[in-house]
């Protein structure tokens, strides 16, 4: 079975989608479903490219279990928008620069979308607190939550090597 790949995106890939990036791919090992999906992150800008995530989101992420001190930020590539099945933006900024460089088959959606059903952006917590980073990791939470629900079932009930996630 083809794993099902995941890309989120915010714009330095050292806060939101690296939060991201860490909390799916801890909720896809609770779930024992660790060769099922292949997950990364990217920003649209390449400010940060090779640095770790901002400290704040390691630290976040830490006091929750979760380790992405070992990730690094890198600019999202020509070969990612055939490369991943699912590209999610952190908010509508994020999406409109994606949309101006991806070719048309690309499946790029707004994460509060396609994970929440909201409509609504993660904020940016660079330049607050400890309380935004919070926030965010919340509403990541709770999103990849229902995103691997919902493609967890959906694989599971397609057959062969094809997913439904386009």
């Amino acid at each position: 079975m083809t794993p099902i790949s995941i890309l989120f995106v915010c714009m330095g890939n050292i806060c939101r989608s690296p939060l991201a990036e860490g909390i799916f791919r801890h909720l896809v090992t609770e779930a024992g479903l660790t060769g099922r999906f292949t997950v990364d992150s990217a920003g649209t800008g390449g400010w940060h490219e090779g640095e770790p995530p901002d400290r704040r989101s390691i630290a976040t992420a830490q006091s929750h279990g979760i380790d992405i001190a070992g990730q690094r930020a890198r600019r999202i590539r020509p070969t990612d928008f055939n490369g991943f099945d699912l590209i999610l933006a952190m908010d509508r900024d994020n999406l409109a620069t994606l949309g101006k460089i991806a070719p048309p088959e690309a499946n790029i959606r707004l994460f509060g979308d396609a994970a929440l059903g909201t409509g609504e952006d993660i904020p940016d917590p660079y330049y607050g607190g400890p309380d935004g980073f919070e926030l965010v990791y919340t509403r990541l939470l709770t999103g990849c939550s229902s995103l691997l629900e919902a493609l967890g079932v959906e694989r599971a009930s397609c057959s062969g090597n094809t997913s439904s996630v386009r």
